[in-house]
C-alpha cells in the first residue's frame, strides 16, 4: 500500500564489493579492505574476541550483549557465535547489536562467505545466516539463531545514527570499521559517547585502530584506553574498559498474565513462550474464538515517501511476522504469495513511481507493474496496474493463532478479566464476579476495547488520553466461491478493498467499516458492498455478477476493530503502572501488528536489544 508524503528521504546504498589482487575482499565505496590480509577469522579471534577477553568475561552470566559498529561480512559475528557454541559455560543468551550503512546485497554475502567459512571452521554457522539475511531496506532487522539463544540485531544505517536511535546495554564493543582515513565517520567523537550511553557495568572495547584521534575520542567518551600487541604485524590495537551508564539488566520476569485470548494476546504468549517466561492467557471465550469462520486475511506492507513511521512499523511488522510465524505447523504457517496493490488513476501511479525511486528499495522487495504484468501475477484480468510487493502475506486467522497459543507452557484461563489492583509488587486480577481470577508480577492488557475498559475500572486510564478514545469499529468480509473467478487470483489484490487467493475454494472479499454501529454481523448490504469492492478490481467486472445477486446469502465473518487516533496502535509499558503493559489498537491491521508486539514487550521484559528504534516505540507508546 502507498501512503503520500513530501519530506526528504535518504536511501540505503548497498556495498559493492570485489576481491583485489591478493584475494582480500574490498570496499569500492572507501576503497579499503573489508579485513587484514593475513586472514579475517585469525583478526576477529586476536582483536576482537581476546581484545574483550572472551569466552572469559561472559562464563555463568545470563545473558551477553556484543554491539559491533560494522558488520561487514560478519566473520565477527560468526567467530563470536562460534566462540558461545564451543564454550561449555556460555551464557544462556547472546546478543549482538551490529550496525550497517552499506550492507552487502544477499548473494555477494554467500558468494563471500561461502569462499572462507570453511576457513574459519563456520560453514554451517554461515549459510545459517545467509538463510535469514534480510531484504536490504533501512531500519532495525533481528535475526535469530539456536531457537532464539542467539540473536543479531542488524541496524541498517549510519552508525552514528542508529546507535543513538536504539536502546540496548552492552557488554562489549566491537569497533570496526573501515580504515579513519577512508571513513572517518566511524571513528568520531561522537558515535563513541553515543556507543559509550549504551555501556554496561565493566564494559569493555576493542579495535584493531591505535589512531592518536581514535583513543582520545574514546578517552573523552569516558573509556580508559591501552594498547596492546596489534595483529599481522599491526604494533599495536587498542582496548578499553568502561565503568558503565546503564544498569545491570534485570531478571526475567518470574510470570507474566497475558488478557485478551485473541490475535494479540496470543503473538504476545507465544513470543514470552519462547523465551521461556511463563505465561497464562485470561480470557472469557477461549483461544481464536473470535476468528471462527474468519477463513483469510491479508498482511501486507505499506510504503511512503519520507519512509514514515507508519509505513516503517508496518514493514517491521511483516518482517516480524514472517520470522515468527513461518515456524508454526502448515495450516497457520503464512503463505508468501504476494500482493498487488493496484493504483486508483494514473496520477497516483506516477506519484508511486516516483516514491518508490526516491526510497530506493529493492525489487524483489517491492515494484511497479502495469496492468498487464499485475494480470499476469494475479492470474486474472485486472483493471489497472500497481504495486507489486513480493512479501505479502495470506493468513488464515483461526489457525494461526490456535498455534501461537497452544504451547505445552502456555496455561489458560476462561475467566472476563474486568479491574486489576496493584499491591506489594503484584498485580491481582479480578473477574466479573469480582473474585480475584489470579496474579502476576506482570500483566499485558491485549484485549482489544476492553483494556480501555479495565484501565478505567482500575482507576488508571485518565493519564492516557489516547488510549480513552479508543472506540471499535465493526466490519464484514464476504466468502466468494472461487469457480466463478477461474479458482481465485494467485495473490492478493488490493485497492479500494480486497479480493485474497482461494483457501478451501473460497475467495474472501473485503472489508466494510461501519462506524457507529451496536452490532457486527454479516449483512445483505455488507456483502453487497465487498462484492462492489472487488468488482471494481478486475477488469471485467460483470464476473461477479452473479455473486452481487446472492447478497445476503453468502457466507461471511463479522468482528470489531479497536481503533485509536491516528491509526497507530499503543504497545508497550503503561508509564504510570509498574508491571502493566498494553497490546491494543491494532485496528484493520492487526497481522501488521501483532507478532512485532510480541517481540517489543517480550525483549523488553528480558532486557534484549530493542526491536525497533527508541522513536517507533515512541510513536505507538500508550499515551
Amino acid at each position: 500500500m502507498f501512503e503520500p508524503s513530501t519530506v526528504a528521504y535518504q536511501p540505503l546504498n548497498p556495498a559493492e564489493p570485489f576481491l583485489d589482487a591478493n584475494g582480500v575482499p574490498r570496499s569500492r565505496e572507501f576503497g579499503d579492505v573489508y579485513h587484514a590480509a593475513d586472514g579475517g577469522w585469525a583478526q576477529a579471534r586476536h582483536v576482537f574476541l581476546q581484545g574483550n577477553a572472551l569466552p572469559q568475561r561472559w562464563q555463568g552470566r545470563a545473558g551477553f550483549t556484543v554491539c559491533e559498529t560494522g558488520f561487514g561480512l560478519g566473520l565477527n559475528f560468526l567467530s563470536l557465535w562460534r566462540a558461545w557454541r564451543d564454550d561449555p559455560r556460555r551464557p544462556a543468551r547472546l546478543h549482538m547489536v551490529s550496525f550497517e550503512a552499506h550492507p552487502l546485497r544477499a548473494d555477494d554475502l554467500a558468494a563471500l562467505l561461502r569462499r572462507y567459512a570453511v576457513d574459519g571452521a563456520v560453514p554451517d554457522l554461515a549459510e545459517e545466516l545467509i538463510a535469514q539475511w534480510p531484504p536490504l531496506l533501512p531500519g532495525v532487522h533481528r535475526l535469530e539463531f539456536e531457537n532464539g539463544a542467539v540473536t543479531l540485531t542488524l541496524g541498517f544505517g549510519d552508525a552514528g545514527i542508529m546507535a543513538a536511535a536504539l536502546e540496548f546495554a552492552a557488554d562489549a564493543f566491537f569497533l570496526d570499521g573501515f580504515a579513519p582515513a577512508r571513513n572517518p565517520r566511524m571513528w568520531t567523537p561522537e558515535l563513541m559517547r553515543a556507543l559509550a550511553a549504551h555501556a554496561a557495568p565493566g564494559a569493555t572495547a576493542a579495535t584493531w585502530c591505535s589512531a592518536g584521534a581514535v583513543r582520545r575520542a574514546l578517552q573523552d567518551a569516558g573509556f580508559a584506553v591501552k594498547k596492546r600487541p596489534g595483529f599481522a604485524g599491526k604494533t599495536h590495537m587498542t582496548v578499553a574498559t568502561h565503568a558503565g551508564v546503564r544498569p545491570a539488566a534485570d531478571a526475567t520476569p518470574a510470570g507474566v498474565a497475558v488478557v485478551g485470548g485473541g490475535l494479540a494476546g496470543a503473538a504476545i504468549a507465544q513470543a514470552l513462550h519462547l523465551r521461556g517466561v511463563d505465561v497464562t492467557v485470561f480470557d472469557a471465550q477461549g483461544t481464536a474464538s473470535s476468528h471462527r469462520g474468519h477463513v483469510a486475511a491479508a498482511l501486507t506492507p505499506l510504503v511512503a515517501r519520507d519512509d514514515n513511521a507508519r509505513a516503517r512499523l508496518s514493514r517491521a511488522g511483516s518482517l516480524r511476522a514472517l520470522a515468527r510465524w513461518r515456524i508454526l505447523p502448515e495450516d497457520a504457517r503464512p503463505w508468501q504469495c504476494g500482493t498487488l496493490q493496484l493504483s486508483r488513476d494514473a496520477g497516483r501511479a506516477a506519484d508511486a513511481a516516483s516514491v518508490l525511486q526516491a526510497l530506493g528499495f529493492p525489487e524483489t522487495w517491492v515494484r511497479r507493474v502495469d496492468a498487464a504484468e499485475a494480470a499476469e501475477l494475479a492470474g486474472l484480468p485486472l483493471s489497472r496496474g500497481g504495486l507489486h510487493f513480493a512479501a505479502g502475506m495470506l493468513v488464515r486467522p483461526h489457525p494461526l493463532i490456535q498455534a501461537l497459543a497452544a504451547a505445552p507452557g502456555i496455561r489458560h484461563v476462561r475467566a472476563n478479566i474486568r479491574r486489576l489492583d496493584h499491591r506489594s509488587g503484584t498485580w491481582r486480577l479480578y473477574a466479573d464476579s469480582d473474585a480475584e481470577a489470579g496474579q502476576a508480577p506482570v500483566v499485558v492488557l491485549a484485549n482489544a476495547l476492553d483494556a480501555r475498559n479495565v484501565l478505567h475500572a482500575s482507576g488508571l486510564l485518565a493519564p492516557l488520553p489516547r488510549v480513552a478514545q479508543m472506540h471499535a469499529l465493526a466490519g464484514e468480509v464476504t466468502m466468494l466461491p472461487d469457480h466463478g473467478l477461474g479458482g481465485g487470483p494467485r495473490c492478493i489484490v488490493g485497492g479500494e478493498g480486497y479480493l485474497l487467493p482461494a483457501v478451501q475454494g473460497w475467495c474472501v472479499a473485503g472489508s466494510t467499516y461501519a462506524h457507529g454501529a451496536t452490532e457486527s454481523r454479516v449483512t445483505a448490504a455488507g456483502q453487497a458492498v465487498n462484492i462492489g469492492k472487488a468488482a471494481g478490481l478486475l477488469a471485467e467486472a460483470g464476473v461477479l455478477a452473479p455473486y452481487a445477486a446472492a447478497a445476503g446469502s453468502l457466507p461471511g465473518w463479522a468482528g470489531w476493530r479497536a481503533v485509536l487516533p491516528g491509526r497507530l496502535p499503543a504497545i508497550g509499558p503503561v508509564s504510570h503502572a509498574d508491571g502493566l503493559y498494553l497490546a491494543t489498537g491494532y485496528a484493520s491491521r492487526g497481522l501488521s501488528w501483532a507478532a512485532l508486539a510480541g517481540d517489543i514487550i517480550a525483549g523488553r521484559l528480558c532486557a534484549e536489544p530493542a526491536v525497533l528504534e527508541s522513536e517507533l516505540l515512541a510513536a505507538i507508546a500508550p499515551r
